[in-house]
C-alpha cells in the first residue's frame, strides 16, 4: 500500500498541503461541535420555550432528555456514514456530514415554540436534535481518519490534536456567539426570539466549511486501497469478522471513548450548571468563567497529543484517568468556595434536613406537584442546596436549630436567608481566581485524556474498515456514557439532595475506564497506518 503521502506530493508541497488538511477537518470540526454545545447551553432556556411546565426542574430535565437524545443515535450515524467512508471514501462522506448538521442546527432556529404549536414543537425540535445526532455521528471519524492517513509518521498524534482542541474551539465560539447575542438584547428579547439568531448564524459557519472541504483531495490511503482493489465490500459485516476486531471495538468504547467523554463533557456542561444551579452565579458571568478557563488549558490540547507521540499513548491517558479519579471532588469543592463561600459557610454552620413521610412520592417530570412534600423536595432541587432527608411522619424543614412545619415556600425562603443561604452569589466575596483555576484544570485534565484519542482509535483498527471501527465505538461511548451525563448527574443530584453526587457517575465511568484500558489497551504511537 501507498505511504501516508500522497505520490504526487512532492516534500515542498506536504507541508502547505498538511496545513490545509488540518485546517479544513479542524474548522469543520469546530463549526460541527458549535452547533451541537449550543443546545446544551441554552438548555435551561430551550426547557422553558418547548417543555413548558409549572416544574422548571422537569422543563430543564425534560430538554437535556432531548439532548442526551442527539447522542443517543451517534452511533446510527456512525454506522451509516462509516459504512460510506471506507467504501466510497473519507472525503465526501465528511462533506455530507457537515451539511446535514448545519442545515438541522439551522432549522432549530426557525421552529415555533410550544406556545404557538402545541406538542408539534417539541417533537420537531427531538427531530432535528436526532438529525443532529446522526451527522456527528460520522463527522467525527472522518475529520480524525482525514488527518491521520496524512500525517507523517511521528507526527500523528500532533496533528490529529488539533481535531481535538477545535472541539474546545467549537465551544468557545459558541459561547463568543451567545454572550455577543446577550450582550446586545435585553434579556426580554433574548428569551422572546434573540435566541433563534445563535442557531441561524450556523448557516455561515456551514457555507465557509464548504468551501473549505471542497478543496481537499481524497485520503492517500484509501486511495491506494481503491489502486489495489482492497476498498471492503461490506465493511459492518467485515468489521464484525475481521480477527480480534470485537475485542478492538470493545476497549476503544468501554476503555477509550466512555471515560474521556465524561471528563471531557464534566469539564464543560457539568461545571457550566453546577456554577449556575449550586453556586448561584449569573448565567453570563458563568460562560465567562468557562470561556476563560478553557482558552488557557485549550493549547494543552496539542501539547499532550505531540508528547504522546514521544512517550506513548497508554500512559498518558491512564495518567488523565488517575489524576481525574483524584482531583474531581477537590476540583468542584474549590468551585463552590470561590463562587459562593457564603454558601459553603452556611453548609458547615446550619445544615439543611427535610423531614418527610415514608411514603413521600416525588416524580421530578412532573408538571405540578401538589403533595407537600413532592413541593418542598421540588423547592430545594430549584435552589441546589446540598441536604438530607429524615424519614419522621411529616414535612418540615429544618435549617440549623429552625423547624418550619409543613411546606410554605415564603417561610422555606425566609429561613433559608436567615441561616446565610445566599439566593445569588456575592461579588464582593468571589474569589474568581479559584473559579478560573478549577475549570482551567479540568479543562486540563480533559486535554490529557483527549488530546491523543483519534490517534489511539485511528491506529486501533485497520484502513479498509477503520472509518466503521472506530466511529461505533466511539460514538456508543461518547453518546450514551457523555450524551446523557448533563441529564443523569442533574437526576443523580435531585433524588440524593447533594449538590456533589452527580459527579458520582464521572468517577465510576472514568474508574471502568481506566481498568479496561490499563489491561487489554495495547500502545500504538508507533504502528504504521499503511
Amino acid at each position: 500500500m501507498a505511504s501516508a503521502a500522497a505520490p504526487t506530493d512532492t516534500p515542498e508541497e506536504r507541508p502547505q498541503r498538511d496545513r490545509l488538511v488540518i485546517t479544513a477537518s479542524a474548522l469543520g470540526t469546530v463549526f460541527e461541535w458549535y452547533d451541537f454545545f449550543l443546545y446544551g447551553i441554552l438548555a435551561a432556556l430551550l426547557g422553558k420555550l418547548f417543555f413548558p411546565a409549572d416544574n422548571p426542574t422537569a422543563a430543564t430535565l425534560a430538554s437535556l432528555a432531548a439532548f442526551g437524545a442527539g447522542f443517543g443515535v451517534r452511533p446510527l450515524g456512525a454506522l451509516l456514514f462509516g459504512w460510506f467512508g471506507d467504501k466510497v471514501g473519507r472525503k465526501y462522506t465528511f462533506l455530507i456530514t457537515i451539511t446535514l448538521m448545519g442545515g438541522a442546527t439551522a432549522a432549530i432556529g426557525f421552529l415555533p415554540t410550544y406556545a404557538s404549536a402545541g406538542l408539534w414543537a417539541p417533537a420537531l425540535l427531538v427531530t432535528l436534535r436526532l438529525l443532529q445526532g446522526l451527522a456527528l455521528g460520522g463527522e467525527y471519524g472522518g475529520a480524525a481518519i482525514y488527518v491521520a492517513e496524512h500525517a507523517p509518521e511521528g507526527k500523528r498524534g500532533q496533528y490529529t490534536s488539533w481535531i481535538q482542541v477545535s472541539v474546545v474551539g467549537g465551544f468557545l465560539l459558541c459561547l463568543f456567539v451567545v454572550l455577543a447575542c446577550r450582550t446586545a438584547l435585553t434579556p426580554e428579547q433574548f428569551d422572546a426570539w434573540g435566541w433563534r439568531i445563535p442557531f441561524l448564524a450556523s448557516l455561515i459557519m456551514l457555507a465557509i466549511s464548504l468551501y473549505i472541504r471542497m478543496k481537499l483531495s481524497e485520503s492517500p490511503v484509501f486511495k491506494a486501497m481503491k489502486q489495489a482493489g482492497t476498498v471492503s465490500r461490506n465493511p459492518f459485516k467485515d468489521s464484525l469478522t475481521y480477527p480480534g476486531n470485537i475485542k478492538r471495538v470493545f476497549v476503544a468504547m468501554f476503555g477509550v471513548a466512555a471515560g474521556l467523554t465524561v471528563i471531557y463533557y464534566t469539564s464543560q456542561f457539568g461545571t457550566l450548571y453546577f456554577l449556575q444551579g449550586t453556586a448561584r452565579v449569573g448565567e453570563t458571568e458563568a460562560l465567562l468563567y468557562m470561556a476563560v478557563g478553557a482558552c488557557i488549558a485549550a493549547p494543552l490540547y496539542v501539547g499532550f497529543g505531540a508528547l504522546s507521540d514521544r512517550i506513548g499513548r497508554k500512559k498518558l491517558l491512564l495518567a488523565g484517568y488517575a489524576l481525574t479519579l483524584g482531583l474531581l471532588f477537590p476540583l468542584f469543592h474549590m468551585m463552590a468556595d470561590g463562587a459562593n463561600p457564603a454558601l459553603a459557610r452556611a453548609t458547615a454552620a446550619k445544615p439543611v434536613t427535610l423531614e418527610m413521610p415514608d411514603n413521600c412520592e416525588f416524580n421530578v417530570f412532573a408538571q405540578k406537584h401538589v403533595e407537600p412534600c413532592a413541593q418542598a423536595l421540588n423547592f430545594l432541587s430549584k435552589r441546589g442546596i446540598s441536604y438530607r432527608k429524615d424519614v419522621i411522619g411529616t414535612v418540615a424543614l429544618r435549617v440549623g436549630d429552625q423547624r418550619v412545619q409543613g411546606f410554605d415556600q415564603a417561610a422555606y425562603t425566609a429561613a433559608l436567608a436567615g441561616a446565610g443561604y445566599p439566593d445569588k452569589a456575592d461579588p464582593a466575596e468571589k474569589q474568581r481566581w479559584k473559579i478560573i483555576l478549577a475549570v482551567a484544570v479540568m479543562v486540563a485534565l480533559s486535554a490529557m485524556t483527549y488530546g491523543q484519542v483519534a490517534a489511539i482509535m485511528v491506529e486501533l483498527f485497520p484502513a479498509r474498515i477503520r472509518y466503521t471501527s472506530m466511529s461505533v465505538p466511539y460514538h456508543i461511548g461518547t453518546g450514551y456514557f457523555g450524551g446523557f451525563l448533563p441529564f443523569i448527574s442533574q437526576y443523580i443530584v435531585v433524588r440524593t439532595g447533594d449538590a456533589y453526587a452527580g459527579l458520582w457517575y464521572t468517577i465510576a465511568v472514568v474508574a471502568m475506564a481506566f481498568v479496561v484500558s490499563a489491561i487489554w489497551l495495547p500502545e500504538t504511537y508507533r504502528k504504521s497506518l499503511d
